[in-house]
């Protein structure tokens, strides 16, 4: 029960629950509301009311908006009680290892792309220039974070069982399909559409059920959560070029699709969330309205410069090596190495900032992605350099994508939690889409040179940096504390 008060005219002062609220004497014409001594902000029209309401119907109007749609004062999320959250327990890890087995079905298969990216351009594509088979990779990527708003919403009405249940029919049948495909358009259809329609399913529910089962180690369990990602991006491409030559294309398709159905029978026992759906009609506004808190454009607009250049090097690295002289046997382990490492990045990362401040460590994260791939990917021409540039590579930008998540669920109420990640992840999905095939032009226009490229890839993720450090600051201020 929320206590508000508010003054009638210069000196009276009245006090009511909401629910209990009485009405003074029709002669009362201003009701005056000091922010000050409101428990929640008062909203009426959608706007902090600072100045006077003039009727008995525009109290009642901002009460009720204020209980269902209050706005954050300070920029901060509503006020939560920590010791609601378990915390831990069985339950909650099981849920864990359920979404553990989400993300190595999902974005894990979206973290071995570079080895499709090598694989058809000396295979059934060959025949088209690097740019136009990453539009592959990059519209699996592209639809794995457009269905944020969709399944976000859909997550907020009916939880996570019926998502994770359509993504893996889907995820399954579109691999099943790409393993017949033998043209451009059959690629892009099958791997690049059906296929990402399910692993986006299956990805959202992961991601936003864990915040309703961890407070204080939210950024761990989700590290935990994520890292399924990195060890999909390691079994995935050592499936591929370990069997491929042995049973083919069409098989090794089909062996990492059953391998998904597997995982996804647990997933789908395992995940749930802790609180139970709240239905709500579909309004789009919901999708709108966080943009207008600044942190949350900050994070946003970090997220989206930053995701212009991260997936580069997981679709570029192979390629780049082998032209730089390593052997094609020795490149193939390139992502399983960055892979390998973001697994520990993506643990380690969101252990130390649930203690430090994620916003803090997500600086670290970024800061050091962008000068890896400036200051070493870059210039390295040897064999040494390249895969001393995949491992650290692999493990600052696994904490960076582990802490995303981190980051909306501490600016947000957790009761619109799929709502608000779906809209951030919807609004950076067009940077998936592109960042790729740009950067692939950037190989064609200097002549089969990756300069172009690596330094299109450093600057977008410096930028997103600079963001994340404006998101910080202004939650913060420019004095070291946790944030």
């Amino acid at each position: 029960m929320h206590r508000w008060s508010w003054s009638l005219g210069s000196s009276t002062t009245k006090t009511v629950d909401v629910g209990v609220m009485t009405y003074p004497s029709a002669s009362a014409r201003r009701w005056n509301f000091p922010e000050e001594n409101l428990y929640n902000t008062v909203v009426l029209n959608g706007k902090v009311d600072r100045g006077t309401c003039t009727s008995e119907d525009d109290i009642e109007l901002a009460l009720k908006k204020s209980s269902e749609d209050r706005k954050l004062k300070d920029d901060g999320p509503p006020k939560i009680d920590p010791s609601a959250y378990p915390d831990g327990g069985f339950e909650a890890w099981l849920v864990v290892a359920g979404t553990f087995c989400c993300l190595f079905c999902s974005f894990g298969w979206i973290n071995c792309i570079g080895v499709f990216q090598d694989y058809y351009q000396t295979h059934q594509l060959r025949q088209y220039a690097p740019s136009v088979i990453a539009w592959i990779p990059s519209l699996e990527t592209f639809m794995l974070f457009f269905g944020g708003p969709f399944y976000g919403k859909l997550y907020d009405n009916y939880g996570p069982r019926p998502l994770l249940l359509f993504g893996t029919l889907m995820h399954v049948f579109g691999l099943m399909m790409t393993s017949l495909a033998s043209k451009y358009y059959q690629f892009i259809l099958a791997q690049g559409i059906c296929s990402s329609i399910g692993a986006s399913a299956i990805f959202y529910p992961a991601i936003n059920v864990i915040g309703t089962w961890f407070f204080r180690n939210r950024a761990l369990a989700l590290g935990v959560t994520i890292s399924g990602a990195s060890l999909g991006g390691v079994v995935y491409p050592l499936l591929v070029q370990h069997l491929v030559e042995h049973i083919g294309f069409g098989w090794i398709m089909r062996v990492c699709a059953f391998l998904m159905l597997a995982l996804m029978i647990v997933a789908n026992l395992t995940v749930r969330s802790r609180l139970p759906p709240s239905p709500k009609p579909f309004v789009f506004m919901d999708f709108i309205d966080p943009l207008k808190e600044l942190p949350f454009v900050f994070v946003v607009t970090a997220t989206y410069l930053f995701f212009f250049g991260i997936f580069i090097p997981f679709n570029f690295l192979i390629t780049q090596a082998v032209h730089e002289g390593m052997s094609l046997r020795l490149a193939a382990y390139l992502i399983p190495i960055l892979n390998g490492a973001s697994l520990i990045g993506r643990i380690i990362p969101g252990f130390i900032g649930d203690r430090i401040g994620r916003f803090n460590m997500q600086l670290i994260m970024t800061f050091s992605s962008a000068l890896f791939t400036l200051c070493l990917w870059l210039p390295s021409r040897s064999s040494l350099l390249i895969t001393l540039y995949a491992a650290l590579f692999g493990f600052s930008s696994g904490g960076m994508i582990s802490l995303v998540p981190a980051l909306v669920v501490q600016i947000s109420d957790i009761r619109s939690i799929g709502v608000r990640t779906g809209t951030l992840f919807a609004m950076i999905s067009t940077a998936a889409l592109l960042g790729n095939p740009v950067g692939g032009s950037f190989i064609t226009r200097n002549g089969g040179e990756y300069w172009g490229l690596q330094t299109f890839a450093g600057v977008m993720m410096l930028a997103g940096s600079c963001f994340y450090a404006a998101a910080r600051v202004r939650l913060g201020g420019w004095g070291w504390v946790k944030v």
